[in-house]
């Protein structure tokens, strides 16, 4: 009788193991799921981020080349124009519309494409990681979206060096006396011909210099005016609103870093071995290192305007029909 009861044990302790086992695994199978999802979900939200920033980046060079052009050539022959009009008179009548004011206008569009799908897909990523660590699980705050976009900027200006080098030398063809039918395909083999690789990506330093610090400006200009402008609710955001915003982002980039960006376009236009901005300090003075920041400002919030405007509706009509599939 004893040893019946005692097998009797065994067999309800082998059942009751196995019943906790299968829970186990259930529980196992479940998180495993769950972090698959997690992991999906992830990446089709870093595509619809991508997808988003190459249309906004797209939308922001057909506004603002014409006048990212005449920046570029007040930065970088300060001493053949006055002021930014006189550029933009100049350019169009010796060089045409197309062939002058829209010069460059491929690598401008790899450029901004490149940077903008890289920079918000990143910056997406960037903000899940900062919140994390800021232990807030609910929306990102202003601040922490000026954070993510520090660090998200860190991954886009490699994307952006090579293709703002290509877009400057050709906007400033005709002041450094070479022909106007040079191409970007043309001119990026000649670089990597003279100066292999590592030339593509002349003016990185001065780049980062610029990227980070203007893009942690950037996303909190644009995402403390719209907390501003909604009274804290940035999801209500109206058509009106997005475009203030990101015009004000938009400046913010450029106010503390433009000197930065005058350094980089000479740099990557007359490469030397002194360093650029006390060569233009010397050279030209202090007040040249602001050369250009009229049209730069101006090209900031009619571009960004519409790159934010791009961004913001164009992911939301991506996310809401991946929603509608159940993507998410």
């Amino acid at each position: 009788m004893h040893k019946r009861t005692s097998i009797m044990n065994t067999f309800f302790v082998d059942i009751i193991s196995t019943l906790k086992n299968m829970i186990q695994s259930q529980d196992i199978t479940q998180s495993i799921t769950e972090s698959n999802f997690d992991v999906h979900r992830h990446f089709i939200e870093g595509v619809v981020g991508f997808i988003a920033g190459s249309l906004g980046g797209s939308a922001s060079v057909f506004l603002g080349l014409p006048l990212d052009t005449v920046k570029v050539k007040l930065q970088t022959f300060p001493h053949l124009y006055n002021n930014g009009l006189q550029c933009f008179k100049k350019t169009l009548k010796n060089e045409g519309f197309f062939r002058g004011l829209y010069a460059g206008t491929f690598p401008a569009l790899a450029a901004n494409i490149a940077e903008n799908s890289v920079l918000f897909c990143a910056h997406g990523f960037c903000q899940k990681g900062v919140t994390y660590l800021s232990g807030n699980e609910g929306a990102p705050k202003p601040l922490e979206n000026a954070i993510a976009g520090f660090f998200a900027a860190f991954f886009s200006s490699f994307t952006l060096c090579p293709t703002e080098l290509i877009k400057c030398r050709l906007q400033s063809l005709k002041e450094t006396g070479q022909s106007g039918k040079v191409t970007a395909f043309g001119m990026t083999r000649q670089i990597l011909k003279d100066e292999g690789l590592i030339g593509m990506f002349r003016g990185l330093t001065p780049t980062f210099a610029r990227e980070m610090p203007g893009c942690f400006f950037f996303f909190g200009g644009y995402e403390f005016s719209r907390h501003y402008f909604t009274s804290g609710e940035p999801e209500t955001a109206g058509l009106l609103t997005t475009v203030i915003a990101g015009g004000i982002g938009g400046v913010c980039f450029w106010i503390p870093t433009f000197p930065f960006d005058v350094a980089k376009s000479r740099m990557q236009i007359e490469p030397t071995d002194e360093s650029m901005m006390i060569r233009i300090n010397r050279t030209n003075g202090f007040r040249a290192l602001y050369k250009g920041l009229g049209p730069a400002l101006l090209i900031s919030f009619s571009s960004n305007a519409a790159l934010f405007v791009t961004f913001e509706y164009s992911k939301s009509f991506m996310s809401s029909g991946a929603q509608s599939i159940g993507w998410f």
